[in-house]
């Protein structure tokens, strides 16, 4: 199963060090797991804010330069993602996150039925570099958004129930930020999307932020977050925290540059055509049942 983790921090750009598929046993074994590419996005904030989205193609234990370095950025907001891939092959095109428009876009799901979807986007089809099923969901919240007066929320909103409604669905959690906004959507309950609003220093008060998921697949660590509160999302828990909470199915939550955080249900139904882990090719299976199948 892909692997999310969505961070906002504020009006302030704050330092934080990533390690993608960290892992308590080896590195080698852990990226087995998850062999498909891995991705870090933020914002450059130097007068005039600026995506910057670092990924790689390749499992990490063929990747010397990802085995020796951690990427170490300053951002308001970070989003990062380790891909199992279930569409599309490998290649620096299918690898999370996706850029448009200024926006930056992670998934963790199934959709099917792109030929409906690609005939739905219509022209906005060109925004599509790959070929996975993520991307085209990427490029058809694009599309809502300008049809919403470039509301984002309204955008995802859309989206989502639009392919509630027409498409195979196993699952649609991801993640969609600006450069001073982030929102999440979980949906439906296929998978988890967890959220911690974090005060500053975390439970005690004095701590800084150094966090690893459950899989071992992505570690965070930041010393600015000892003084700095901030929203976190992830598909799984990333410390002993007990503030984390599991999104509810079809929630969509919106942080802002001064973190706050508004939640809506934007479907409150179940998918028209779920799809369920039987129904899927065994490749695609196999990417959706990671944590079923005690990889986690």
């Amino acid at each position: 199963m892909c692997r999310l983790f969505g961070m906002a921090a504020g009006r302030e750009p704050v330092k934080a060090t990533f390690w993608l598929l960290e892992a308590p046993d080896s590195l080698a074994e852990q990226s087995r797991r998850n062999p498909d590419g891995y991705g870090l996005a933020t914002y450059v904030c130097n007068g005039r804010p600026e995506v910057q989205v670092e990924k790689r193609p390749v499992a990490a234990y063929r990747d010397e330069e990802f085995a020796r370095q951690a990427n170490e950025r300053e951002s308001p907001l970070f989003m990062a993602h380790v891909r199992y891939a279930s569409t599309g092959k490998l290649g620096l095109e299918n690898t999370h996150p996706f850029e448009q428009e200024g926006r930056v876009f992670a998934h963790n799901g199934h959709l099917e039925g792109l030929d409906a979807l690609e005939e739905h986007l219509g022209e906005w089809s060109r925004l599509v570099r790959g070929d996975t099923d993520s991307e085209r969901f990427f490029a058809l919240v694009t599309k809502e958004t300008a049809a919403h007066d470039g509301d984002p929320r309204a955008g995802i909103a859309a989206a989502a129930r639009w392919a509630a409604a027409e498409l195979p669905l196993f699952a649609l959690n991801c993640l969609v930020a600006t450069d001073t906004d982030m929102w999440a959507l979980r949906y439906p309950d296929a998978h988890e999307l967890l959220m911690l609003e974090r005060a500053s220093g975390g439970p005690t008060g004095r701590r800084h932020f150094d966090a690893g998921s459950e899989s071992g697949r992505i570690r965070v660590r930041s010393g600015a977050l000892a003084d700095t509160p901030a929203v976190v999302f992830a598909s799984e828990r990333m410390d002993e925290d007990t503030g984390w909470r599991n999104l509810e199915p079809g929630e969509l939550v919106h942080v802002d540059r001064d973190l706050r955080v508004t939640s809506t249900i934007a479907i409150d139904h179940p998918p028209a055509h779920q799809l369920r882990l039987e129904d899927l090719l065994p490749h695609v299976a196999a990417s959706q049942r990671q944590m079923e199948a005690g990889h986690a």
